[in-house]
């Protein structure tokens, strides 16, 4: 690779790979075409799409992009970076030290926490950041599975006739009397709640954690939060959100939004002794991994009544079985890993990725 060519070392993220597959030409064939393929429920034209990028990425095509998934490997390959894009690895002084030649370091989102900013504008390093759309999706998606199960939706799409309330096992029709009473809800449907008032708890503000506090706020919800961290007081007065130990935030939460990655750590963190804790009737909205909730105590949680409802987005098994018993509840909304979607918020995403460090880069070479 000639040495004029850009070096971009990125984080392997499954979308940040992208990065590659638009800038780096040795990027194999069996990879682009396995996003073209991914893309074409919303992108069909997945091949004009990089070619738009790459001709607004200025400086930046062709360069070459070096995939990293540790600490170690992002220093081995900083020597002659000219851009690093992260979304958990950290920067500080140590790989700034380690990238003599670095520009720019673009965070995969907009919380800088994993990045030392000072030290990084002590050496003229431009810092970057993005509001991802994908996660924006992430969490309307996690307010319609939330609004589905408050006004009963799934199970009330489509009831609007005699016939069909005695069907479903509605029991038989009897009409209000109208001439005194309003006819609203003819169909006598109880267990409806509202989220006006109502108390979530959300377990990690991180990226999508913070998009659902806003929109909670937005509901006039109560928003509590629980992470290992607590955050600055400042951010929890902007997004209106109060901490809670994990323990409390199960009693107190009508709503609750397990929002985490899935390692050691999370994983069955909503065990049986957890969700023995949660307030009765609260439901519980996961868009982020299954296993962060234990499958057997869940079921038998929903079973005894103790869960009010569930959602969730990302399944066990993917795609899953048409015998899922989870199917079999009424107050369970199951959706087929949609949060995120459509694919153009991810493609959008990294393009401005791409734009940012091309602007940071060609506003270097004009010096």
């Amino acid at each position: 690779m000639p040495v004029s060519q850009p070096v971009l070392v990125v984080e392997d993220d499954v979308w940040a790979r992208l990065i590659g597959v638009v800038l780096d030409p040795r990027t194999p064939e069996q990879r682009f075409a396995a996003f073209a393929d991914f893309m074409t429920p919303d992108v069909p034209d997945f091949r004009g799409w990089c070619d738009r990028v790459r001709a607004a990425a200025g400086p930046l095509f062709p360069s070459d992009a070096r995939l990293v998934s540790c600490t170690a490997e992002l220093r081995d390959n900083l020597g002659s970076a000219q851009a690093i894009v992260t979304e958990a690895l950290a920067i500080g002084e140590a790989e700034l030290v380690a990238a003599p030649r670095l520009k720019a370091v673009h965070k995969y989102g907009m919380i800088f926490r994993n990045i030392d900013v000072a030290a990084c504008a002590a050496r003229g390093v431009k810092v970057l950041g993005i509001r991802r759309r994908a996660n924006i999706q992430c969490a309307e998606h996690a307010f319609a599975l939330m609004l589905m199960l408050a006004r009963r939706a799934g199970e009330l799409n489509g009831l609007i006739s005699i016939e069909q309330l005695g069907g479903r096992g509605g029991g038989t029709y009897k009409p209000f009397d109208r001439r005194h009473t309003p006819n609203a809800n003819w169909g006598r449907f109880s267990g409806l709640r509202p989220l006006h008032g109502s108390t979530i708890g959300i377990i990690g503000l991180g990226e999508i954690g913070r998009e659902i506090a806003a929109r909670a706020a937005a509901f006039d919800m109560t928003v509590l939060y629980f992470q290992r961290t607590r955050l600055p007081q400042a951010d929890e007065e902007n997004l209106k959100a109060s901490y809670r130990p994990l323990d409390a935030l199960l009693a107190e939460s009508d709503w609750i939004v397990p929002q985490l990655p899935l390692d050691a750590s999370t994983r069955h963190l909503l065990n049986r002794e957890r969700l023995a804790r949660v307030k009765p009737g609260a439901c519980i909205l996961n868009v982020s991994r299954a296993e962060i909730i234990e499958r057997t105590a869940l079921i038998d949680a929903l079973r005894s009544g103790r869960l009010g409802g569930f959602a969730l987005d990302v399944q066990y098994e993917e795609p899953g079985r048409p015998d899922d018993e989870l199917l079999s509840f009424a107050n369970v909304v199951l959706m087929p890993h949609m949060a995120g979607s459509p694919r153009f918020n991810g493609l959008q995403d990294i393009e401005d990725v791409i734009t940012g460090l091309a602007r940071v880069l060609a506003a270097q070479q004009t010096k």
